[in-house]
């Protein structure tokens, strides 16, 4: 019976990702932050075959990519927690 009831707690499925991509976002901004305080964007450049891209392009493209590996990394840990 305690099932029936509409838990006013419980989050919309647009929240729950709203949620995650805010917090991916911010963490993507702080892996950033220390990944290329520690490595050069032009040292980079031997390392892999992209176009030539200015030092702000490399952040960018950087940021997208730690953006994206957070997002997945959330959506998935929320999608196995939760509970059927």
């Amino acid at each position: 019976m305690s099932e029936l009831k509409n838990n006013k707690n419980d989050l919309s499925h647009v929240q729950k990702i709203i949620i995650i991509l805010w917090l991916s976002f911010v963490m993507a901004g702080i892996a950033t932050g220390v990944f290329f305080s520690v490595i050069d964007p032009e040292a980079l450049r031997g390392c892999v075959t992209f176009p030539v891209m200015s030092r702000m392009g490399v952040y960018t493209v950087g940021f997208l990519l730690f953006w994206l590996l957070t997002a997945a990394s959330s959506l998935l840990t929320s999608y196995f927690l939760r509970g059927k």
